[in-house]
């Protein structure tokens, strides 16, 4: 899939990602595409470290999504990793993106979650244009 976006939607995504996540507590935010690249992202994390996590995050959800046909789903929508000190949620949003966001354990899973889907409403629609 090829992506162009023009600055000004760059900044309205990293905008919401900032809105309905980073303002709820989460350490870091990212929008990737299915081959791994970071489209969007906001945070606390150093961008060398974002990087990786992207392609790996793709590749998860790809191996999930083979795991959940073994299923017989057509996939899981969500995952969630939980760590000692760090956490990550990772969203599926369409077939071509994912919404990853790096959190604490001060921060509720809930509340990610709410901040997930209502940044997912306002993204779309300027990914898919």
């Amino acid at each position: 899939m090829d992506l162009i976006l023009p600055e000004d939607s760059i900044d309205k995504l990293e905008q919401i990602l900032r809105k309905e996540l980073l303002h709820n507590g989460a350490d870091h935010v990212f929008l990737v595409d299915s081959s791994g690249n970071v489209v969007a992202e906001s945070g606390n994390q150093p961008y060398e470290l974002i990087l990786p996590l992207a392609a790996l995050s793709a590749a998860n959800f790809s191996a999930t999504r083979r795991m959940a046909q073994l299923l017989g789903q057509d996939e899981f929508t969500l995952l969630f990793h939980k760590g000692t000190v760090h956490n990550i949620h990772f969203f599926r949003m369409n077939e071509d993106f994912l919404l990853v966001t790096l959190f604490g354990n001060d921060v509720s899973l809930g509340l990610i979650r709410l901040g997930s889907n209502k940044a997912m409403k306002q993204i779309l629609p300027i990914v898919t244009e």
